[in-house]
């Protein structure tokens, strides 16, 4: 059992302002202020925003911070974060890429001898700052006495007043993790084991708890879709898995399903066609609008079924109370989805937030069925509410039965079961490139996209998907785009690094395209960067430019769930585990060629896995 610790009374209109933040950064719209005020106009808020960051630039100009950190604060702190950093310089903390050195020696510039270790600012930021840290790692809590040995090293004066100024705060919640008790075998007279005191920032705290709250709701509120004998009659000639997975779909509340990617992609398309053609308001969600065109060739002519992105199906849009920088969805508890039944692709890349606005947005009533591989990776995100979930043994799994379709298929199974082995493939559908050094995989990843692939196979090379582990390294996607662009589509960069032409992925959701989705570069001006998405051509201001990359070359993390006709995997030492090569060979449908420059690091990787844990509380909120 997950019980918050008991605030002070003085930290309730804050905890109330928190909430309505970390709903804002989630997605999950807040309401507004009974009173809001009156927003000002176009030109004034630009006016304003310029001012601010002018201001903000000249104080780093002076201070002697990097000029490239200026939009990056200026975007998570706000069109005032220069005066904000004046009154308490270790606000610099909240800025991604900052470290405690740097934002000390930002103090000191700022404050001058005032800057002292003891300063109560530096200690409350340092425990938001730690958090955060830890929320990057992919978890949602910390142990408490983690975070005091971390201030204390830090030389923190009182790192238990450092904890109390945060929570007050009310951006830190602290939580008590109940001991479990080992039954019968446990001795009767032994004292019982104290709770854990956890932290955990608010807003990945409050989302776990919606997100667990909302799969209570959905599974007390469910009732059949249809009865048992349109049921009964569905299920005639499906193959036992499928029958299990549409069983569970039509009469539980909450439903996971697991398989390999072609099998998900057919059983998910037959169950919400079978549900439609009785009916059934349903709709698949796939995690790009490139992914859902592939989802929607899979579905029998004329099924009546909604297969979109499951951001454009959340209705993405802007709000002025936002946080910077924020998608705020219009489906919601106040708006939910007019569907009774959502079939989620990859639901295994879900973070916290994301599964809380999802679940959120599912009415009273409505059926959830929630599709991943078997040990997919976790996602980008903090938290795991997918492996959380079965891990509750609250709802049902179903496990399709897998008969690997093809070299690629067979390939990838076998990643999955822990082996990395030699598959026929006579018609070059798996091929393996040897690559001494980065520099060599770079450059045998340019020769197959732009020669061999086209020549020998008939992909074009728009339809080749280069992937790697991460984005920096040698072999990175960063080294990996910089050689593709000069091949493809060489140009002086005349927006922002980018020209018409260029492809590129989205880094961070924008209102336009979700997190993965790729798009080319049309052209740009003044209102920003002109981008042409699988669902539509788009505008991305300037102030949203960084939250694209270039995108011949994307991470995993990025590509997942949207299968390509043909996949480069770009392989180095850094950042392999089991679930994540199972996954990038997964992305391919035609054609996988692996560069393979991990050397035994690859067959060590998919022998051992290596996925490290992460610290979240979904699973046991959703029992109590």
């Amino acid at each position: 059992m997950t019980t918050p610790e008991p605030a002070p009374a003085d930290r309730a209109a804050r905890a109330a302002e928190a909430l309505r933040a970390a709903e804002a950064a989630a997605g999950r719209a807040p309401a507004p202020p009974a009173s809001p005020e009156p927003p000002e106009p176009p030109a004034a808020a630009a006016a304003a925003q310029d001012g601010g960051l002018q201001a903000l630039a000249d104080l780093f100009a002076a201070t002697g911070v990097p000029e490239p950190l200026t939009a990056r604060a200026a975007t998570r702190l706000g069109p005032d974060a220069a005066a904000r950093l004046r009154a308490d310089p270790w606000r610099l903390l909240r800025v991604p890429g900052v470290r405690l050195r740097q934002a000390d020696h930002f103090a000191r510039a700022v404050l001058g001898p005032e800057a002292r270790p003891d300063d109560p600012r530096r200690g409350r930021a340092l425990v938001l700052h730690l958090l955060t840290e830890a929320a990057r790692d992919g978890h949602t809590v910390t142990p408490a006495a983690d975070v005091l040995s971390a201030l204390e090293r830090a030389k923190v004066p009182d790192p238990r007043a450092a904890v109390d100024a945060a929570l007050d705060e009310a951006e830190v919640l602290a939580l008590t993790e109940e001991p479990g008790f080992a039954g019968a075998e446990s001795d009767e007279d032994a004292e019982p084991p104290e709770p854990e005191e956890t932290l955990g920032p608010a807003r990945w705290a409050l989302a776990e708890e919606a997100a667990a709250e909302g799969f209570q709701r959905l599974s007390l509120t469910a009732a059949p879709l249809l009865d048992d004998a349109a049921v009964k009659e569905l299920r005639g000639g499906l193959p036992e898995d499928r029958s299990l997975a549409l069983t569970a779909a039509l009469r539980t509340g909450v439903s996971i399903l697991r398989g390999a990617p072609g099998d998900l992609a057919s059983t998910a398309a037959g169950i919400a066609a079978a549900a439609a053609g009785r009916g059934v308001r349903a709709a698949v969600a796939a995690p790009t609008d490139r992914a859902a065109a592939g989802l929607r060739a899979a579905l029998p002519s004329g099924a009546d079924v909604i297969v979109t992105s499951l951001h454009r199906l959340l209705e993405p849009g802007g709000d002025p109370h936002a946080a910077p920088g924020a998608v705020v969805y219009g489906r919601g508890e106040p708006h939910p989805f007019d569907l009774d039944l959502v079939v989620v692709a990859d639901a295994s890349a879900l973070d916290a937030e994301l599964c809380a606005v999802l679940v959120e947005a599912c009415p009273d009533g409505a059926h959830l069925v929630l599709c991943a591989e078997p040990d997919a990776p976790p996602p980008a995100g903090p938290g795991r509410p997918l492996d959380d979930l079965e891990a509750s043994e609250t709802v049902p799994v179903v496990t399709l039965d897998t008969a690997p379709s093809g070299p690629i298929g067979t390939l990838a199974e076998a990643v999955r079961g822990g082996a990395l082995t030699t598959v026929d493939a006579p018609g070059r559908e798996v091929v393996i490139v040897p690559a001494a050094t980065p520099g060599e995989a770079v450059h045998r990843t340019v020769q197959l996209v732009t020669d061999s692939i086209p020549r020998a196979l008939g992909i074009a090379a728009e339809d080749v998907q280069v992937v790697a582990p991460a984005a920096a390294g040698e072999a990175g996607t960063g080294a990996l785009n910089t050689a593709l662009k000069e091949r493809l589509n060489p140009g002086p960069g005349r927006f922002g690094g980018l020209d018409p032409g260029d492809r590129v992925v989205v880094a961070a959701p924008l209102p336009h395209a979700p997190l993965g989705e790729t798009g080319t570069v049309t052209g740009g001006g003044p209102r920003g960067l002109e981008v042409d998405f699988p669902g539509g051509a788009a505008v991305i201001a300037p102030a949203d430019a960084s939250r694209l990359r270039p995108g011949w070359a994307v991470t995993v993390a990025q590509a997942r769930g949207t299968r390509r006709p043909a996949v480069v995997a770009v392989l180095s030492p850094e950042g392999l585990s089991r679930p994540l090569v199972a996954t990038a060979f997964g992305l391919a449908e035609r054609h996988l060629s692996v560069v393979q420059a991990a050397g035994p690091a690859l067959a060590r990787a998919v022998r051992e896995d290596g996925a490290p844990p992460r610290r979240t509380r979904l699973a046991t909120l959703v029992v109590h």
